[in-house]
């Protein structure tokens, strides 16, 4: 998990707001919450949360258009199979669809076709494990907050 502000700045804190955003949200059917003053939009499959957390001032429509493009472009990656294990063992492939929805907060692509496309294409660079940590640590996600977890309350 990467946090790009100062809003929680201690491991503790992090640690705490995200259990906090997994207990109020992994027992609802909604899609949609506000807490500690954020606007977070989240959706479940199976064993994974997925969640997109902006400022209370951001546009939820705009935010869970994140969240279903990801999500979507998740979704054909992995042949419709979005869950636990396929995504563990497919962690390159997430960290690039999400280089290529959002960049730095601002949203660069909202349809999954492309996504998956432009993934593909990348895909066929430089293998991760070949990649230094320089380059892998490029392609981790720079939106405000970008969370999915594991069927826990950590975040990995």
């Amino acid at each position: 998990m990467e946090y790009y502000d100062d809003t929680y700045p201690t491991v503790k804190e992090q640690k705490a707001f995200e259990k906090n955003i997994f207990n109020k949200t992994h027992r609802t059917d909604s899609e949609i919450a506000l807490l500690e003053g954020l606007t977070v939009v989240y959706k479940s499959n199976i064993d994974l949360f997925f969640y997109v957390i902006g400022s209370s001032h951001e546009n939820e429509l705009m935010l869970m258009a994140v969240l279903n493009c990801l999500f979507d472009s998740l979704s054909q990656m992995l042949r419709k199979n979005v869950e636990r294990r396929a995504l563990l063992e497919n962690m390159e492939g997430l960290f690039l669809a999400v280089d290529e929805i959002v960049d730095g907060g601002v949203i660069l692509e909202s349809d999954p076709q492309q996504v998956v496309h432009r993934v593909a294409l990348r895909g066929d660079d430089v293998p991760l494990t070949e990649q230094t940590v320089t380059q892998v640590r490029h392609l981790l996600p720079s939106i405000h907050s970008l969370l999915f977890t594991l069927q826990d309350p950590l975040v990995y």
